[in-house]
């Protein structure tokens, strides 16, 4: 071969090994960057010309794809509406995907390796490719009276409920609310209208309060004191003080019960007795003996401070904030100073002491599901770890008990005994109206459903909002409608 030749060869082979590469390059080094950069229109009309997967929940359907006579041969519907916009969440060609949309997409659009054997048989077969279906473990009914008791209401908040022995989530409501379908249009103006329209709303409505908004839990955190100091050798029989006013360790800072109401009776009072009237005097000496590493050993064993936990949606975490001084520590009982937690993290609190002590992670995907309804895979209970032991579990119920029964408000079940905490969490400012909690599990002696409801600013409804009378009977009806539906 001469010379001329073999450079010619030579230029070839680079080029094509260039050639190489660059395919390499763009095909695989570079294929997700450019397959979800938003500009790529090819990707949005290869994803909406398959039929995606379903979103159900005990049969009914929450989330849907039907067939249009547009480019996108598919439009996702929401036949469940604002209700349950907090677990669906949505799917949109201008705004991506949030909730279970976002959480299990590929699922939804198929391309879950544990929808490897249909792919492939779509292919061999030559049949439209369709997303597998995701069954969810909420209960239609509960889902709706939770967010039928905020909407009516007006309230902005959050309700979730939880089977204690499983963790599986039945009810998870976000108000205000919106409607999902608006934004799924193939439309652009009504899609930006319907984006325009939610994120002008205040609070934010596109937001998951129950997952993604800590906040102050008030007096419900009274639980978690009382887990620690149950451990730390005090019982209900622990003589703590009755003043309605104390000072704190600094000297300088004041601690007053609600209303500035004395504790009972006498100048003491026993820790059975200030846990039913959620005495905030009696709770800042009593966390005073348990002391700043014991609290907090104790709000890591619920779960306070988990960064990393999903159901599939990731949940902020929760915190009790950097306690440094034994002031900080009194304020920090009572649940305020920078004490904040999700209204799932009250949720799972309560879930553990209603399961003997066992905490149990809490989970929404009850089974995926190829797209002829065939089980692929079920989700299996997961015990985090003991939060309390059986016995501690044990005297928090007979506590809660104690709680429910001088809490007053609507929705009292008949014959059903509740286990239960409020909470009243001021903002800062005592011109601004309090956050309104309840938490509570039932039945007392064999639960089954565990809850927890923040009212934010106590429904506007003014400085005299409570937990009692504000989100108590919210969460009564909750329950009741839960027991109803056989849980």
């Amino acid at each position: 071969m001469n010379n001329p030749v073999r450079k010619i060869a030579v230029s070839v082979m680079v080029m094509i090994l260039l050639l190489f590469a660059n395919l390499t390059y763009v095909q695989v080094v570079k294929a997700d960057d450019y397959r979800n950069d938003s500009r790529n229109q090819r990707t949005a009309y290869a994803e909406y010309s398959r039929q995606r997967g379903q979103i159900t929940a005990d049969g009914k359907v929450l989330a849907q794809s039907v067939a249009t006579d547009d480019r996108m041969r598919f439009q996702r519907q929401y036949p469940g509406g604002p209700a349950f916009a907090s677990v669906t969440g949505y799917l949109s060609l201008s705004f991506g995907r949030t909730g279970i949309e976002g959480a299990a997409d590929s699922i939804l659009n198929g391309t879950d390796d544990r929808l490897f054997v249909r792919r492939l048989s779509d292919l061999i077969t030559g049949r439209d490719p369709r997303g597998g279906n995701v069954s969810l473990t909420i209960m239609p009914t509960v889902q709706q009276v939770a967010y039928n008791q905020l909407t009516q209401k007006g309230y902005a908040g959050s309700v979730v409920a939880l089977d204690p022995r499983t963790g599986a989530i039945l009810a998870m409501v976000s108000t205000p609310s919106f409607d999902p379908n608006p934004l799924a249009s193939h439309n652009d103006k009504t899609v930006q209208d319907a984006w325009n329209t939610d994120n002008a709303a205040k609070p934010q409505v596109l937001l998951n309060r129950a997952i993604s908004v800590p906040q102050p839990p008030g007096s419900t955190f009274k639980i978690v004191d009382t887990a620690a100091a149950l451990q730390n050798g005090s019982t209900p029989d622990t003589v703590l003080t009755a003043e309605p006013e104390i000072p704190l360790d600094d000297g300088v800072t004041t601690l007053e019960n609600y209303a500035h109401t004395p504790c009972g009776t006498g100048a003491t009072t026993t820790l059975r007795d200030a846990f039913a009237r959620s005495c905030n005097t009696a709770f800042a000496e009593l966390i005073t003996s348990v002391g700043i590493d014991k609290l907090r050993t104790q709000a890591d064993a619920f779960g306070i401070g988990q960064s990393d936990l999903t159901i599939p949606m990731t949940v902020a975490p929760s915190t009790i904030g950097n306690i440094t001084s034994v002031t900080a520590l009194q304020q920090s009982a009572i649940g305020q100073l920078d004490v904040k937690l999700t209204p799932l993290q009250n949720a799972m609190i309560t879930a553990s002491v209603a399961n003997g002590g066992q905490l149990m992670a809490p989970y929404l995907i009850k089974e995926i599901q190829g797209p002829e309804l065939d089980t692929v895979d079920t989700t299996e209970p997961d015990r985090i770890g003991s939060a309390v032991p059986a016995g501690v579990a044990a005297t928090l119920t007979d506590l809660m008990i104690g709680s429910e029964n001088r809490t007053q408000g609507g929705g009292k079940i008949s014959g059903v005994q509740i286990a239960s905490k409020t909470g009243t969490a001021e903002l800062g400012s005592k011109d601004i109206p309090p956050h309104a909690w309840y938490v509570a599990f039932a039945p007392a002696d064999k639960p089954t459903v565990a809850i927890a409801v923040l009212v934010e600013n106590g429904g506007d409804r003014g400085l005299e909002a409570t937990g009692g009378s504000v989100a108590a009977p919210i969460g009564r009806a909750v329950i009741a409608e839960t027991l109803k539906a056989g849980r």
